[in-house]
């Protein structure tokens, strides 16, 4: 059994095994999609919209075309929401894909094909950028590798487009390896999960206010 997932999937694994388990496995649960979900999911149809189309952005977010504008101008080939699948066994793969294992959305890729650089750039809505992580760039620039095999270095940033911050991160192709042997690792955990049937909770300060698992003895709002 091929256990697929995303940079969500693992986070969310990492955050709670049992969340993960209603969330992704049973799929029991679904999380309502809040005001600030509804934001971004606007703001990434809007800048897709302006970067591939020229087609203005709506007015809640005019705050945004300076940073876009210096995006459109740098030098490459851009393509928008693009999306990236990847076998087991490492190998590049459509987003779709019978044996797709891990997939990926890169919300902005732009490649320079003739100097083998590439740049991932991935939109934060959020209204700070004090917890970010970089290893969603990681993940996409792991895969760019793959795609693109002709690329052999990837600059990404975390573009928080609210508190003007900028989260940035390089990648060599040289060390695509090593990386992926550490999310493989990350993967096995999941797996073992999977194997073992055993999804124990992991209780933290977000369980009581924030978790929609109520069944859960740590959530305290059945």
């Amino acid at each position: 059994m091929t256990i697929k997932w995303s940079y969500s999937g693992i986070k969310l694994f990492e955050q709670c095994p049992r969340k993960y388990f209603h969330l992704r496995v049973l799929k029991d649960i679904v999380e309502p999609e809040t005001e600030a979900m509804l934001y971004g999911t606007r703001f990434h149809e809007s800048a897709e919209n302006y970067i591939k189309s020229d087609v203005p952005l709506i007015p809640a977010f005019a705050f945004a075309k300076p940073v876009l504008d210096n995006l459109k101008q740098i030098n490459g080939e851009k393509l928008c929401e693009y999306e990236m699948g990847i076998t087991e066994d490492l190998q590049p793969c459509a987003f779709d894909a019978e044996n797709v294992w891990f997939r990926g959305i890169a919300d902005l890729l732009i490649l320079d094909r003739e100097k083998g650089e590439a740049r991932v750039i991935d939109y934060k809505t959020g209204k700070s950028a004090k917890y970010a992580d970089p290893d969603q760039l990681e993940l996409m620039a792991l895969c760019v590798f793959k795609h693109f095999p002709e690329i052999k270095k990837v600059k990404g940033g975390l573009l928080f487009v609210v508190c003007n911050a900028f989260i940035k991160g390089s990648y060599d192709a040289t060390n695509q390896d090593m990386l992926w042997s550490k999310w493989v690792k990350s993967h096995s955990r999941i797996k073992i999960a999977y194997d073992n049937d055993v999804w124990n909770p992991k209780p933290s300060g977000l369980c009581k206010k924030h978790c929609s698992v109520t069944s859960c003895s740590h959530n305290g709002r059945a």
